[in-house]
């Protein structure tokens, strides 16, 4: 993993850090795992706005990813680690003996020609998905289940991870990406190692009209509005705004948005932190 800076021969370059993709072993999607991938642009099925900020970007095709791991008790050999552009983490091709392809999500660490494989009494290695009944307690972990089958939803973006700290009963322990420690089934699945391209954060996209390849349009300072228009908007001259709060009310500091009823409350011994 490595980014690289630009020289600055054009203005939106001055500033720009772009990834060095050291990890990626080739640019050519898998044809039979991609998928059409239809933009919205923030509009219903009306063609009214409900939903701001998004619109345009580069056209994109769906990566089709195996969140599952269900093709168990069966090693795959990893082809190759691939650039998504849905995702933040790599990619990765994995082809099964019976000559099945699939993608996964790259964990840290996965190269060409490894080995990999899910289900029961599957080692504890990099790659390989478990069940977290029989990961080691302290292991690094990531692209966790929260309900058995489900298929991953938990530590599946660039760097992250978690961490199996506890085991109790039918539950385990772990500690959050966010900080937050969770009670979680044991009979969920998860994947040893953390998830790739943890250097995504040091990215600068040094110009604007990234931001437009992305899909993503500009967004107006609340404090340039009126106060019709939102509730940091209006005042003589430059006014700082006010308390920071979202354009129907909810203050954006601070303030907790879950519900106490929540029926999964139960399930949090700590929240994450401030």
């Amino acid at each position: 993993m490595s980014v690289r800076k630009l020289k600055p021969i054009t203005p939106g370059q001055r500033f720009r850090i772009v990834n060095g993709f050291d990890a990626i072993t080739t640019d050519k999607p898998e044809k039979s795992l991609l998928a059409p991938l239809k933009k919205s642009g923030g509009r219903n099925s009306q063609g009214k706005m409900t939903m701001r900020h998004k619109g345009g970007g580069h056209k994109r095709r769906y990566r089709v990813i195996d969140f599952k791991r269900d093709k168990q008790d069966v090693s795959a050999t990893v082809k190759s680690i691939q650039y998504d552009p849905n995702r933040t983490a790599f990619i990765a091709l994995v082809e099964y003996g019976d000559g099945e392809k699939r993608y996964i999500i790259a964990q840290n660490g996965l190269h060409v020609d490894q080995v990999i494989s899910a289900g029961k009494a599957v080692a504890p290695e990099i790659g390989n998905a478990l069940l977290l009944s029989e990961i080691p307690l302290g292991t690094i972990i990531s692209c966790i289940e929260l309900r058995p089958g489900q298929g991953a939803v938990m530590a599946r973006s660039a760097g992250t991870f978690a961490q199996l700290i506890a085991r109790d009963g039918k539950f385990v322990t772990v500690k959050m990406p966010s900080g937050e420690i969770r009670l979680i089934l044991s009979a969920c699945m998860a994947t040893i190692g953390a998830i790739s391209n943890s250097d995504h954060q040091l990215l600068v996209s040094g110009k604007a009209g990234r931001s437009r390849w992305l899909g993503r349009r500009p967004r107006t300072r609340p404090v340039a509005m009126n106060p019709v228009d939102h509730p940091m908007g209006g005042g003589e001259g430059r006014a700082s705004g006010g308390h920071p709060r979202s354009r129907n009310g909810i203050p954006a500091k601070g303030y907790r948005t879950r519900s106490r009823t929540k029926k999964t409350n139960k399930y949090i011994l700590e929240r994450r932190k401030k």
